[in-house]
């Protein structure tokens, strides 16, 4: 049993690598990768952990990043680049390798776009989330994310909120701070292309995160069927080696359709539960939202493999 998408506290998570390590253990996992946001400065601490409890740990990240190739639609009708989460495994972790560097621009984006969502937010009511309430819940003020902007806005806003629960701490995300909320404000222009360029000759396998939470959201069976295998063929002629068609978010028929239609475009299914602890409470390691979720040990040989 392996889980390839899991966060800790050194971004969105509110597990420690050492506690997720632990928890791992217990589970039964036989490998895991730690796939903290724009970050791998978590790998020495979630290294230490899977040696101690003999896990076999996979260096990833995961970045966002943006595609225009197929675009949004902005406000006024203007095509936009979408805003895609991207897997990055076996990556180096010299800070000097281009690919560092990278991510390094990424988190000043990300520290960027930050202060400019607590403005947005103070202007669209929620006028006691400051940046400091916001980092004063994070383990690491590099790691803050729009997850603990959203405890933050039910904490301090219940009036406009109400109770936090699985359903409306989904329902933030789509309303306020996802890719179509009222706040929502983009954090890269760093693209796909521009990225995986960077990497060449690394042995870095990227995969796209959760798929159709990135091309295809409000999606169906029949949706899936009629767009994805256009995007997929895109992301393979453009160098990605994988999409996450086992996500734990996702039911087990729409990961069977996910799966089928990665292999017949010539990429790996890859998978994780995209646990982040208490910030995903219905969210479970190992096996996802639906307790379900079984990723194949055979996935991360292809991975290996595709280095």
């Amino acid at each position: 049993m392996i889980d390839l998408h899991t966060h800790s506290n050194f971004s969105d998570g509110s597990d420690s690598p050492t506690e997720l390590a632990a928890r791992a253990h217990r589970l039964g996992l036989r490998a895991i990768a730690l796939t903290d946001h724009d970050t791998t400065s978590s790998h020495d601490e979630m290294a230490a952990g899977c040696d101690h409890y003999g896990l076999e740990l996979v260096p990833g990240v995961e970045i966002s990043l943006l595609d225009a190739i197929f675009p949004l639609q902005g406000d006024e009708g203007e095509a936009r680049p979408r805003g895609v989460h991207v897997l990055a495994y076996f990556l180096p972790l010299d800070p000097e390798h281009p690919v560092q560097r990278l991510l390094a621009r990424l988190r000043r984006d990300r520290a960027e776009r930050n202060a400019r969502l607590a403005t947005r937010l103070q202007e669209l009511g929620f006028e006691r989330v400051s940046l400091e309430s916001v980092t004063s819940r994070a383990a690491n003020a590099e790691g803050v994310g729009r997850p603990h902007f959203a405890a933050a806005m039910f904490e301090l806003h219940p009036e406009i909120l109400g109770e936090r629960t699985p359903e409306s701490w989904s329902r933030v995300f789509v309303d306020w701070l996802g890719s179509s909320g009222r706040a929502y404000i983009p954090k890269t222009t760093l693209t796909l292309e521009t990225f995986m360029d960077e990497a060449k000759g690394s042995s870095t396998v990227f995969s796209i995160a959760h798929p159709l939470l990135n091309y295809l959201p409000g999606y169906s069976a029949t949706s899936i069927e009629e767009h994805m295998p256009v995007v997929l063929a895109s992301l393979r002629e453009r160098g990605v080696h994988g999409v996450e068609a086992y996500y734990g978010g996702t039911t087990k028929a729409t990961r069977a359709l996910m799966v089928k239609l990665t292999r017949d475009a010539g990429l790996i299914p890859t998978g994780g539960s995209d646990y982040h602890g208490l910030f995903k409470e219905d969210v479970s390691l190992g096996v996802g939202r639906s307790g379900d979720l079984h990723v194949p040990d055979e996935i991360l040989d292809e991975l290996r493999a595709a280095r």
